[in-house]
């Protein structure tokens, strides 16, 4: 069930403009994929959560941004950030000599804020690579126990949980997850629900019932399935 609905969820609006913002599911497969999805009581926390990578340090999904993992993108001599900015970015340029892999500039239509923002490298902090489902709340419903090749994919999914972001947003996202943290943009949140729910449902992660319930108030501005037609899925 779950490959069938993360493969529903590419769409065009062909219809009145609505409240939600392109690239958004129907409110029909949003709801499928809140009764498919696992709900706990509440986000544990489990030890051993470290991120860096430096003498000491964990590392429990692998450097960041690496091009060793096993997803798509890996392995292509480009690191998972620039293959993220690429994707996401309008009119990107690239260093000379490094094929299309290092970005220097381009545009970035904001889903979190809905903004336009201008991405160059020397201020590269205004724009960030986001992990949709937080690498801290999947430690602690599930990832701990995975595999390190899981984790690394996990933390390098550019086609389910990677997307460009505006830089402050991020940090005020942080690990949050939708019960305490919703994009500031009220027309992207049913695209950012059914991303959310697209990586619990692919990964076998639960949400909290917190979540669950936050989750389910984005789809209230998810468009009706009539007022979209499926198109070939692009990598969300």
């Amino acid at each position: 069930m779950a490959v069938a609905i993360v493969a529903s969820l590419g769409w065009e609006r062909t219809g009145p403009p609505g409240p939600a913002a392109p690239g958004s599911p129907s409110r029909e497969d949003l709801g499928r994929l809140l009764a498919g999805v696992e709900v706990v009581f509440r986000r544990p926390h489990v030890p051993g959560y470290q991120r860096g990578c430096d003498t000491g340090e964990a590392c429990v999904f692998g450097p960041a941004w690496s091009d060793d993992h096993p997803g798509r993108g890996g392995h292509d001599g480009c690191d998972t950030r620039n293959n993220v900015l690429a994707r996401d970015l309008r009119e990107a340029t690239f260093r000379p000599g490094t094929g299309d892999c290092v970005v220097l500039s381009g545009t970035l239509d904001d889903p979190y804020t809905g903004e336009r923002i201008r991405f160059r490298r020397s201020d590269a902090r205004a724009v960030h690579v986001d992990h949709i489902f937080p690498l801290a709340a999947a430690w602690d419903l599930g990832a701990a126990t995975w595999p390190p090749q899981l984790r690394r994919q996990f933390a390098n999914d550019i086609d389910f949980n990677l997307v460009a972001v505006d830089g402050e947003a991020n940090e005020d996202k942080r690990d949050r997850t939708p019960a305490d943290w919703l994009p500031p943009a009220s027309s992207t949140r049913c695209w950012f629900a059914g991303k959310y729910l697209t990586v619990a449902v692919r990964y076998g992660l639960p949400v909290t019932a917190a979540d669950h319930r936050a989750l389910t108030d984005a789809a209230a501005t998810c468009p009706d399935a009539n007022q979209l037609s499926p198109m070939t899925p692009n990598a969300p």
